[in-house]
C-alpha cells in the first residue's frame, strides 16, 4: 500500500502483509504527521478501482514522472501558503537535518517551545526563505560541502549579511558538539550547539538561549535607537 502524506507530499509505504483490516493511522516519516488509511477492503466490498469514478476521457494520461512533480509543485504551493498566512503568529523554524528521525525528533523539541516548523528537503529553497526572514530559527549541521557541489545552508548562512543574520537564531547539531558549548557555538558561529544525543531533550538548554538571546538582542536594539535618535 502506497500514498502521499497530505502535509509534506512525502511517499508513504506500508507492507501489504501489515496492513489491517479495519482503517488505521500512520506517521509521516519526514513531517511526523498522523495519515489515515483505510485498511484492506472487506470481503465481497467493491474494489477501490470500481469504488473510484471513471477518469474524464479527455483528459489525457500523465506522462512519467508527472505525478512526483505535480506532488512536489502542491507541496511548495502549500508551503508557500501557510508561510504566507500564519494564523496564529508563532515563530517559525526550519529543520535541515539529513538523519530524518533526528529531525523530527527536533521538530517536536520545538513544537513544545511554540514554533511552527518546516522540515525541507531541498536546502537551496531553505536557505532562499532563510534570507526573505521567514525563519528566525534554524536547524541544520556543520557539513562541508562535498567535491563539485555547491554550498552546504550552514554557509550560505554564514553568507548572510549582518542584519539578516542577527534575526536568525542558529542551532548545529551533531556529534561532535559538546550541548551548551559556547566556546564551540562562538566558533562555529552558531546561536546554540546540541550533541546529537541531547536533541530529543534539548527543551531547557533551548529556551535558556533562546531567552538569553532575546535579551541581548533587546539590548542592542535600543541602544541602535538612541544612536539613530541623537544622529537625526
Amino acid at each position: 500500500m502506497q500514498t502521499l502524506c497530505p502535509q509534506c507530499s512525502q511517499k508513504i509505504v506500508v507492507d501489504d502483509a501489515k496492513v489491517p483490516d479495519r482503517p488505521f493511522n500512520v506517521r509521516c516519516p519526514k513531517c511526523q504527521a498522523v495519515v489515515k488509511l483505510p485498511g484492506k477492503v472487506a470481503p465481497g466490498a467493491a474494489p477501490l478501482a470500481e469504488m473510484a469514478p471513471a477518469p474524464l476521457p479527455a483528459t489525457p494520461p500523465p506522462a512519467p514522472g508527472a505525478e512526483e512533480t505535480r506532488a512536489q509543485i502542491m507541496a511548495q504551493v502549500r508551503r508557500e501558503m501557510s508561510l504566507a498566512d500564519n494564523r496564529h503568529g508563532e515563530p517559525r523554524a526550519l529543520v535541515a537535518l539529513p538523519d530524518r528521525a533526528l529531525a523530527g525528533t527536533f521538530t517536536m523539541v520545538l513544537n513544545r517551545q511554540g514554533y511552527q516548523v518546516d522540515t525541507l528537503d531541498d536546502w537551496e529553497e531553505g536557505a532562499r526563505l532563510i534570507e526573505q526572514g521567514v525563519f528566525t530559527l534554524v536547524a541544520t549541521t556543520r557539513a562541508a560541502a562535498a567535491p563539485g557541489k555547491g554550498e552546504t545552508l550552514y554557509q550560505r548562512i554564514n553568507r548572510m549579511n549582518p542584519e539578516g543574520r542577527r534575526g536568525l537564531f542558529v542551532v548545529l547539531v551533531g556529534d561532535e558538539f559538546k550541548t551548551g558549548d559556547g566556546t564551540q557555538a562562538w566558533a562555529t558561529l552558531a546561536d546554540l550547539v546540541l550533541n546529537s544525543r541531547d536533541a530529543a531533550s534539548a527543551d531547557a538548554v533551548l529556551r535558556s538561549t533562546l531567552g538569553e538571546r532575546a535579551r541581548l538582542f533587546q539590548v542592542f536594539l535600543e541602544a541602535r535607537r538612541r544612536h539613530e535618535a541623537a544622529a537625526s
